[in-house]
């Protein structure tokens, strides 16, 4: 018996030594944690985040009211109104999207074939109230234009893969 409890003892010895090798091991490795909100990690061009209306380089804005996210829209978030211009072609007049019902599936991007309406980088977007989650046409192009430069490098980036 006493030699029974003896390897047990033995062994029980064994694997606290390597627990604790292994705690000191950690102990001294390079931290996996960031800092957040001072450091970021890393956002795949895929990433869905706050919605964004684009402009062309001439700063028309990209959207040809042709209703297909509306259309697709899951969560039926996106309304859509047009006119048509004294050029003849139709350029919306409202255009809202109500982050509330937003499932951030990604269909409008897939759908739209002008990348006028994207999914951008932000991820930081909380609010108070949610009238401030009612997305209006205004708000939408402010978007775009704030993340413009990071928006089209992701969809440059993503191309190979459409």
């Amino acid at each position: 018996m006493t030699a029974l409890i003896q390897a047990a003892k033995s062994l029980l010895l064994k694997e606290f030594v390597a627990a604790f090798w292994l705690s000191i091991k950690y102990m001294f490795a390079p931290k996996v944690t960031i800092n957040y909100p001072y450091e970021k990690g890393p956002i795949s061009p895929r990433f869905r985040g706050e919605h964004a209306l684009r402009r062309y380089a001439n700063g028309e804005e990209r959207c040809i009211a042709c209703k297909l996210c509306e259309a697709i829209c899951p969560a039926q978030a996106i309304t859509i109104e047009a006119e048509p211009r004294d050029d003849g072609s139709r350029r919306t007049t409202r255009y809202d999207i109500d982050m509330t019902k937003c499932i951030y599936c990604g269909f409008c991007q897939e759908a739209c074939p002008v990348d006028a309406i994207v999914e951008g980088p932000n991820f930081e977007f909380a609010t108070e109230t949610r009238a401030e989650l009612m997305y209006d046409k205004n708000k939408l192009l402010a978007n775009g234009d704030r993340w413009e430069r990071v928006i089209a490098s992701n969809i440059a980036a993503d191309a190979p893969y459409r």
